[in-house]
């Protein structure tokens, strides 16, 4: 696991912008990452989108950014214990990645997949909505490797460790299915208003 600092040691000043036991990170983004940054090149990357869907479908570099460009402007939220406010991140809405491949009825959760093998689990309605995205930009230039770079999902509304790094695709379910950390003891869902960091939270 690859730690920087930023993880503990900061006061937990009241903010009412911040949920539960979080604190500003202010101009630090720690990284914490599962597995080793990959050497990723965005002429190596693709995303695809299979499972429970009619129209599997994998999309190159160029072929995403063909799609209707979209961006999140605003907080994230790290289980360890950082938020960040104000933060931009400029992509794709997966909204546009799902109007081609047509989830099926069935489709009631996701596992999203990295290029290194980690996964994330994730329920398809916190994915739908414009409520996520494929992102490779963060405050107008290419998202950096150690943040996920060159493309990770984020899912804003969920602890961090839901926007899967060096996203490589999702496979759509009719169950949920534990990934990485839910598998080692994190909640399955993750909504930080709730405290959801441990299973049983």
């Amino acid at each position: 696991m690859n730690v920087t600092r930023g993880f503990s040691g900061r006061p937990r000043v009241h903010n009412p912008g911040l949920p539960p036991g979080q604190y500003d990170a202010r101009d630090d983004w720690p990284v914490l990452s599962a597995e080793v940054t990959p050497d990723l090149a965005p002429a190596d990357w693709s995303f695809r989108i299979d499972g429970l869907v009619e129209h599997p479908h994998t999309w190159d570099w160029d072929a995403s950014h063909a799609l209707p460009a979209a961006a999140y402007e605003g907080d994230i939220h790290c289980v360890t214990g950082w938020s960040k406010f104000g933060v931009r991140f400029g992509g794709v809405s997966l909204d546009a990645f799902f109007s081609v491949v047509r989830p099926l009825a069935s489709a009631t959760h996701a596992v999203a997949r990295s290029h290194t093998g980690y996964t994330a689990n994730l329920p398809l309605s916190d994915l739908t909505g414009g409520r996520a995205w494929i992102v490779w930009e963060y405050g107008g230039a290419p998202l950096p490797p150690e943040h996920g770079g060159p493309a990770r999902l984020v899912v804003p509304h969920l602890y961090f460790w839901k926007s899967a790094k060096w996203i490589a695709g999702l496979t759509l379910l009719d169950h949920d299915e534990p990934g990485f950390w839910e598998r080692n003891g994190y909640h399955a869902r993750g909504n930080p208003w709730q405290e959801q960091r441990y299973s049983g939270d």
